[in-house]
């Protein structure tokens, strides 16, 4: 996806769910990590993870453009825009945008492990010592699973 697609794409999100035009820009930024896009108060373009666009569903994708796009309409209103605001969650659920940005398969880490009594997942870069480890939540016994047992 270009970044022309994507203007397009934000351009028709915006007037079919919140029924308003998108005036300013929207760009792909390779720079954001972990998050899937963010809105710049100064001058009001969103920039989006490339990664995301290209990992995810469409319908994912789509929520997260939801999402920025609940900052930019209430921003514009003069409205609290932020997200523990009372109209920002009120919008965001009403769209049917996501609240978090989703994780991404590459991102998820080489070794995977999940706790034997509440199954609670964990991914780590680094291999765990399953003999000094324990599960963070409930204290129970950490099992590591094979990546290629991963869906």
């Amino acid at each position: 996806m270009t970044n022309q697609q994507l203007q397009r794409l934000v351009e028709e999100v915006s007037l079919q769910y919140f029924h308003q035009r998108f005036q300013h820009q929207a760009v792909f930024n390779a720079r954001l990590k972990t998050t899937g896009g963010r809105y710049h108060i100064s001058d009001h373009h969103l920039d989006f993870n490339p990664k995301m666009a290209l990992e995810l569903p469409l319908a994912s994708f789509t929520a997260i453009i939801k999402h920025e796009l609940c900052h930019y309409h209430l921003h514009l209103a003069g409205l609290p825009y932020d997200h523990c605001s009372h109209e920002f969650r009120q919008l965001l659920q009403q769209v049917g945008g996501s609240r978090f940005a989703p994780r991404l398969p590459s991102n998820q880490g080489k070794y995977h492990y999940y706790c034997q009594h509440c199954h609670l997942d964990y991914y780590r870069q680094r291999r765990l010592n399953l003999q000094r480890y324990v599960c963070g939540r409930c204290q129970g016994k950490l099992v590591a699973v094979p990546m290629s047992h991963v869906s």
